[in-house]
C-alpha cells in the first residue's frame, strides 16, 4: 500500500515517466492499454521509508514555494514603482519622488527627436557568431530572448570586422526595428560598454538622457505608444522618424541616475531570486532521481 504524497512524487518522477514511456504505443498518438498499465512494477518501500521520502520532498517544495512567493513580491513592487516613479499620461511629475528631487519641479517635456540622435545597426547574421570570436556583438533577437533593460554581458561574439561595423558608445539605447507583434517590438536595452558590434534591424538611440533610466522609461511608461508606432502585418517595423516624435517627459541628470539605480539594484535581486529557485529546483529533481531507484536496479 502506498501513501498518497510518496505515490504524487513518485508519479512525477523520471522512473515512472521512462516507465510510462517505454510501455506507450503509436506514431502520431501514443497510448497504453489498461492491461499494460497494470502490470507496471514500480519501486515501492516500506510506509515509514514512503514517509520519509515524502516529508523530505514536501519540505523543499515548501521552500520552493515559500521562494516564488518572494519573487512574485519582488515583481510586485517593481511594478508599483514603476508605475509611481514616472509621470503618468498627461502628468508631468512622477505620484512618487525621492525627498532630494521634490523641489526640482516638473521633468521637461521633449520629443525623442529633440533629445536623441538615431543610427541604425548593421548586419551581422547567425553565421557570423563564433563561439571564441574576438569582437562581441548584439543581434536584434536577443533583445527579445536574452537582455533586459541593462545590457553589460554580452551573450555573443563575432570575428567580423569591426571597421565594417556599427559599434556602441556606452550609454546608447538600441531598440529592434523589426519583430512579429507590435507589442514586443516595444523592447529598450541599454548598452554599457563602448565597441559592441550593433547588428542590423536595430534603432539605436544616441543621448545625453541616462541610458538605463530611459530605458526603464520606454519599456514601461511608453510601451503601448511604441507598439502603435509599429507597422506591418506578419513582420511588424519600427522606424528612427517614427521614435523620433514620441513625446517623453525627463528629469534632471540626478534624478535619471537615482530611478535607474533603484530599479537597476531591484532587478538585481529579482534575477538573483529567479536563480535561487532554478538551483532550488535542480535539488530536487537530484533528489528525486536519488531517492526513487532505476528500473534496472529493481
Amino acid at each position: 500500500e502506498t501513501q498518497p504524497q510518496f505515490s504524487r512524487y513518485l508519479f512525477h518522477s523520471s522512473v515512472y515517466r521512462k516507465a510510462i514511456t517505454a510501455l506507450a504505443q503509436g506514431s502520431t498518438r501514443y497510448n497504453i492499454s489498461k492491461g499494460a498499465f497494470l502490470n507496471l512494477k514500480l519501486p515501492i518501500p516500506q510506509p515509514q521509508e514512503q514517509q520519509r521520502i515524502a516529508s523530505c520532498l514536501s519540505s523543499l517544495d515548501e521552500v520552493i514555494a515559500a521562494h516564488n512567493q518572494k519573487l512574485a513580491t519582488l515583481k510586485d513592487h517593481k511594478k508599483g514603482l514603476i508605475q509611481n516613479l514616472f509621470p503618468q499620461e498627461g502628468e508631468n511629475v512622477p505620484t512618487l519622488r525621492f525627498k532630494e528631487f521634490v523641489k526640482d519641479g516638473e521633468w521637461e517635456e521633449k520629443t525623442l527627436g529633440e533629445a536623441a540622435i538615431f543610427l541604425k545597426g548593421k548586419g551581422i547574421s547567425k553565421s557570423d557568431i563564433v563561439v571564441n570570436g574576438c569582437l562581441p556583438c548584439i543581434r536584434y533577437g536577443e533583445l527579445y530572448t536574452h537582455y533586459n533593460e541593462t545590457i553589460s554581458d554580452i551573450k555573443s561574439y563575432t570575428n567580423l570586422n569591426a571597421d565594417d561595423l556599427v559599434l556602441s558608445q556606452s550609454n546608447d539605447v538600441i531598440i529592434p526595428a523589426s519583430g512579429e507583434t507590435q507589442i514586443d517590438i516595444a523592447t529598450a536595452s541599454c548598452v554599457l560598454a563602448n565597441g559592441i558590434a550593433l547588428g542590423g534591424d536595430l534603432n539605436i538611440i544616441r543621448t545625453k538622457i541616462h541610458g538605463v533610466f530611459l530605458s526603464y522609461y520606454l519599456n514601461n511608461v511608453k510601451k503601448r505608444d511604441i507598439a502603435q508606432m509599429a507597422q506591418g502585418i506578419s513582420v511588424v517595423h519600427l522606424y528612427p522618424n517614427q521614435l523620433k516624435a514620441l513625446k517623453i517627459n525627463i528629469p534632471k541628470p540626478k534624478e535619471q541616475q537615482k530611478i535607474a539605480s533603484c530599479l537597476s539594484s531591484l532587478d538585481e535581486l529579482i534575477t538573483a531570486q529567479a536563480e535561487k529557485i532554478e538551483q532550488l529546483k535542480l535539488q530536487k529533481k537530484g533528489l528525486m532521481q536519488g531517492l526513487f531507484p532505476k528500473m534496472s536496479e529493481l
